[in-house]
């Protein structure tokens, strides 16, 4: 159904109701902000977040919050020549849920310092998503985070890239390639990266929101178009580990074993195994719960199911054995996330 922007406004809430909100926002980003960076594809993204952040068009920091950084903790100059002041010391990054690395003009990405290099294997080795806007990719390859790894690149640099970077595979005909974590986007307004971000931590409706007031009807009835494979967020160059994980999507509702997956795939358990921790960092079946733990909570969201019943449609034994990896994974419970979560929807949309 087509939404308008009215659809999303709620005038009959006063601020009263900030008390009644979560305080536990859904998505937290932190902006790394390198010199001479490109403005349009940072706007694009934070205005993203903005919508989906408030009940209305308020622009406050409710259920999303972002905070601007430098390098050197000094104010930055966009290459069209705004001044930006950062709004936090760049210093603890693991409290955010993505990190994003805002490059532009060549002369700053090409040799960055080796202290940021040594904090972006850090931060990726907290298995935190780090998101490299414009030309910061060559940032990330110069940390080899992009090694065997796909990577969207603005055509105009490919040449340059792949020859500074040739472990790497250029892409140049996509807004952005998520592969594992590590996210690239050339340039452009970013706002299809950022839908996917809010539509994976905050819901549909807030992601729907950004997409009406920013790219009109348009957006939405591309996104009700996107297939499965077209929103799957991660990439990867090993066939054997592609196939596995399609096997696994089309399986989250059944109890089959990761025998049934290598057999899927012609390979042994070992083996996969032993791709899957290559490739993922992950061992097939962590990386596998992860899928069904991760479709749970869209139903959580978007259904009236029971807790059981989602339990079950999602491979786990028993609604118990659910709700306790439910909460080591996202930190609360299934009942108390659908709460949440429903009380942001209602504070969103006019029923």
């Amino acid at each position: 159904m087509d939404r308008k922007i009215e659809d999303f406004e709620t005038p009959d809430v006063d601020d009263t109701d900030t008390e009644r909100l979560p305080n536990k926002p859904d998505l937290r980003v932190g902006f790394i902000l390198m010199n001479h960076f490109t403005l349009v594809p940072v706007a694009g993204l934070v205005d993203s977040l903005r919508f989906a952040a408030d009940k209305s068009f308020r622009s406050r920091q409710i259920f999303c919050q972002w905070d601007w950084m430098t390098c050197d903790d000094k104010p930055v100059v966009a290459s069209c020549g705004m001044p930006i002041l950062p709004t936090k010391p760049l210093g603890d990054l693991e409290a955010y849920d993505y990190i994003v690395l805002a490059g532009g003009l060549l002369d700053e990405t090409r040799h960055p310092p080796d202290w940021l290099l040594d904090t972006l294997r850090k931060v990726h080795a907290m298995g935190k998503p780090i998101v490299a806007l414009c030309s910061s990719s060559f940032v990330l390859g110069k940390a080899g985070l992009l090694d065997g790894r796909r990577c969207a690149v603005h055509f105009t640099i490919r040449d340059e890239f792949t020859t500074r970077f040739p472990q790497a595979t250029a892409v140049v005909d996509q807004s952005y390639v998520d592969d594992d974590g590590i996210i690239t986007c050339p340039g452009g307004t970013a706002i299809d990266l950022a839908a996917s971000m809010i539509r994976r931590h905050c819901g549909d409706i807030r992601a729907q929101k950004g997409l009406v007031y920013l790219l009109e009807d348009t957006a939405l009835k591309h996104a009700s178009q996107e297939t499965p494979a077209d929103s799957e967020p991660h990439v990867y160059q090993n066939e054997m580990v592609r196939k596995a994980i399609g096997f696994m999507r089309q399986n989250l509702d059944v109890a089959t074993t990761l025998k049934e997956v290598a057999d899927h795939v012609g390979t042994s358990p070992r083996q996969l195994q032993r791709a899957f921790l290559s490739n993922t960092n992950d061992a097939p079946a962590n990386y596998w719960r992860k899928l069904r733990l991760e479709h749970a909570r869209k139903k959580l969201a978007n259904t009236s199911l029971s807790v059981t019943s989602i339990a079950v449609e999602c491979g786990f034994s028993d609604a118990s054995h659910f709700i306790l990896w439910f909460r080591k994974q996202y930190g609360e419970t299934p009942a108390s996330y659908r709460k949440r979560r429903h009380e942001v929807e209602r504070l969103l949309v006019v029923t």
